[in-house]
């Protein structure tokens, strides 16, 4: 939990003002505490101490949380519940990005045989909607759900080159340390502004190696729908082995179509 999310808990809890439903903000940072946590459970004292709140408060928070099927028991630790992929099953099904995406997928004479997926940007991060799985070699990359910063893959490096410059810069600062997951991964804030300069000149982006070793990948991003529409973004994924000029070509037409049938489902 950020810091910022710990002031505001103990301030909710203290002066009771912090937010319009105390206990709701409370129970949104206990989801996101076990979500984070590097076991994903959590026991009742770790919890408490986390949030910055009375044991006492915490264990009624728990409570319901487990009645309502948001969290569930492990012995002694608390760890998120099945209810939580029922809702998000529900609210992918309903998105119409996500439908229109698979069927796409099904129909794309290249993109059907190999891994697509579909993204959201949240911050310096990007969150997977969904994933066609069309190449059952390429299944060790990231899955629905799953958060990826934006420097490591092509389809964050394609959302965030649509940023102004003066955001890019307040973000990544020149010296600013990247996230690094292989030898080839990108590692200051200059770096990835480089590339953002090639990225927006070619209109897609690629990863290369850079969050797994033997895999590549290519980002487009999808035209926004309105001033307030979702910063969505996809991406293919390949084996580095078999990635070819003549298969990159292909993907990124197909993945262009597919941002454009994506942002304007009526066009």
């Amino acid at each position: 939990m950020t810091e910022t999310q710990a002031r505001a808990l103990r301030g909710a809890e203290t002066l009771g003002t912090s937010s319009p439903a105390p206990a709701v903000t409370r129970a949104a940072a206990v989801l996101d505490v076990i979500a984070q946590s590097d076991a994903g459970r959590l026991t009742l004292s770790d919890l408490a101490r986390e949030l910055g709140i009375p044991k006492s408060s915490t264990s009624n928070l728990l409570q319901a949380l487990e009645d309502s099927g948001l969290i569930t028991r492990v012995g002694a630790d608390y760890a998120l519940g099945i209810k939580l992929v029922e809702l998000g099953a529900a609210y992918l099904s309903r998105r119409d990005e996500v439908r229109e995406f698979y069927r796409f997928c099904e129909q794309a004479p290249t993109l059907k045989g190999e891994t697509v997926r579909i993204a959201m940007l949240d911050g310096t991060n990007v969150i997977y909607l969904a994933r066609y799985e069309g190449h059952p070699a390429v299944r060790l990359t990231s899955n629905i759900g799953d958060k990826m910063a934006v420097s490591l893959c092509g389809v964050g490096k394609a959302l965030i080159a649509r940023l102004h410059d003066h955001d890019l810069e307040e973000l990544f600062p020149d010296d600013s340390p990247l996230p690094v997951m292989t030898p080839k991964s990108l590692t200051t804030g200059a770096e990835l502004k480089r590339e953002i300069a090639v990225i927006r000149e070619l209109g897609y982006a690629q990863e290369d190696e850079e969050s797994t070793l033997g895999v590549v990948c290519l980002g487009v991003a999808v035209p926004t729908r309105g001033a307030h529409g979702p910063s969505l973004g996809v991406s293919v994924t390949a084996l580095k082995a078999t990635f070819t000029p003549e298969l990159r070509d292909s993907m990124v037409a197909e993945l262009k179509e597919l941002a454009r049938t994506l942002g304007n489902p009526m066009g």
